[in-house]
């Protein structure tokens, strides 16, 4: 085999069915649980094999055969669910090549490995790549989740499972697979496997920065593939601009679509009896307050912002069961208040002072204020100013440990998640129109057959 060691072919295996593809997750999990297995061993296999070349120069054709069988068993997994969806027939289970399968990887096996190269290639020289794999596998689907401590944990897919999932939305409306799409992906999947053989160790040859599309491989035949035609892939300038910047609003459609989804699921499922959107925090504190950062809706035109916070309301409840006082002043006056006074802010920044002069309830200037056993509430519509609130036991003393929760109505909260996914959908929409112009175009203009160069003959 010439041309480059790693290579990746696959059959678009039509006709599809429309809906398989929704359960393919479930009809994968048995593979999943060898994989997972395989994959645990993966790594201690390479590792061996890094001492093996480190020693020897070459790579331990058991240890080859293992590695190259994990990696061609998760192609085909992949192939038949959600790095392609190119198939319906099921993967079989085997770390060996099966010739008449839609989806085959091949690793030509070398005989000499360089000593040195494998210190750095597998972290050092794969840099750049890593960044390219990044945004085709990692990167642009965000997913949000809650923790136990009221925040959130994000994660994030890639191109190859957006334009997939795209694909399979148009295969169940039309019982056809976009072939520019499929097209795209598998070069993306084909860059993926060169870098993970790289990566592997499993070859000197550095991946080429080429997005090599379709699902066959080229310049396997000839012992000395010749120079690329400057249009032999039909990928001009212009169409190259189209599907990056296709790529891109993809991507940027999928934090506006997951920004509008989370809203929306805020504004239907988060609201409490009230219709309030919380968020509650536990504030302790050995001073005798403990205040918020200032609040500035100064030029900030009311009507706005009523629309989009409505009422807002802050609760506090001691959690030793002492009386508790909660504020809400101007800046001015509450720092005219707490001035010589040891308070913390929510931000965890502690001024030094000692007792205030009266104890809260006493003091003037609050615009709302509550104070009393069990939970107080501070409820007040959204005005212009700069607004501090304050949290204190209601004589005074030192000593805070309350549960704070603060909240507000957000009214426009609908509509704002309306805008996100109408917009996620436009810019999502414009992305796969581009890439599936600049595949479908640079399919229909291959390479001009070159002239044979003039011969001589000398008489």
């Amino acid at each position: 085999m010439t041309g480059y060691p790693v290579r990746v072919e696959a059959t678009l295996d039509e006709p599809l069915s429309r809906g398989l593809w929704l359960v393919k997750w479930l009809l994968a999990v048995p593979h999943y649980v060898v994989l997972t297995f395989l994959w645990l061993a993966y790594p201690f296999v390479t590792i061996a094999a890094f001492f093996a070349i480190l020693v020897t120069g070459r790579y331990p054709r058991p240890l080859f055969g293992f590695t190259s069988g994990v990696l061609r068993w998760s192609w085909r997994v992949q192939y038949y669910s959600y790095a392609a969806l190119g198939t319906d027939r099921y993967p079989p289970f085997t770390l060996a090549d099966v010739p008449d399968y839609p989806a085959r990887l091949d690793i030509a096996y070398p005989e000499r490995l360089s000593r040195g190269l494998v210190l750095v290639k597998w972290w050092l020289l794969a840099i750049p790549h890593f960044v390219v794999v990044g945004l085709f596998v990692g990167g642009g689907t965000w997913l949000a989740s809650r923790t136990s401590d009221g925040t959130f944990d994000w994660a994030a897919g890639g191109l190859v499972g957006v334009l997939v999932v795209v694909a399979g939305v148009v295969l169940l409306f039309t019982g056809r697979y976009p072939r520019p799409i499929f097209d795209f992906v598998l070069g993306m999947d084909r860059w993926v496997l060169r870098v993970a053989a790289y990566v592997s160790l499993m070859t000197d040859e550095y991946p080429p920065f080429r997005l090599d599309m379709g699902g066959a491989e080229t310049g396997h035949d000839a012992p000395h593939p010749p120079p690329p035609h400057p249009h032999a892939s039909g990928w001009t300038a212009g169409r190259i601009a189209a599907a990056v910047t296709g790529a891109v609003l993809v991507l940027g459609s999928m934090g506006l679509l997951t920004g509008g989804a989370t809203v929306l699921w805020a504004d239907r499922t988060q609201r409490d009896a009230d219709g309030y959107l919380t968020a509650s925090t536990t504030f302790v504190a050995s001073g005798y307050a403990v205040a918020t950062d200032p609040v500035r809706l100064e030029g900030v035109p009311v009507p706005k912002l009523e629309s989009f916070l409505g009422d807002v309301r802050i609760r506090a409840t001691d959690t030793g069961g002492r009386p508790v006082f909660v504020g809400i002043g101007r800046t001015a006056d509450v720092e005219r208040y707490l001035a010589g006074t040891e308070y913390t802010t929510a931000g965890n920044r502690t001024h030094v002072g000692g007792a205030p002069a009266v104890p809260p309830g006493d003091a003037p200037g609050w615009i709302a204020s509550a104070s009393g056993a069990g939970t107080q509430t501070v409820g007040r519509p959204v005005a212009s100013g700069e607004w501090t609130a304050v949290v204190m036991n209601a004589d005074g003393s030192r000593g805070i440990s309350v549960r704070a929760e603060a909240g507000a109505t957000a009214p426009a909260l609908g509509w704002i998640a309306l805008a996100l996914l109408v917009s996620g959908l436009v810019v999502l929409a414009g992305g796969v129109v581009l890439i599936a112009v600049a595949a479908h175009r640079s399919a229909q203009h291959p390479a001009a057959p070159t002239a044979p160069e003039p011969s001589t003959v000398d008489i």
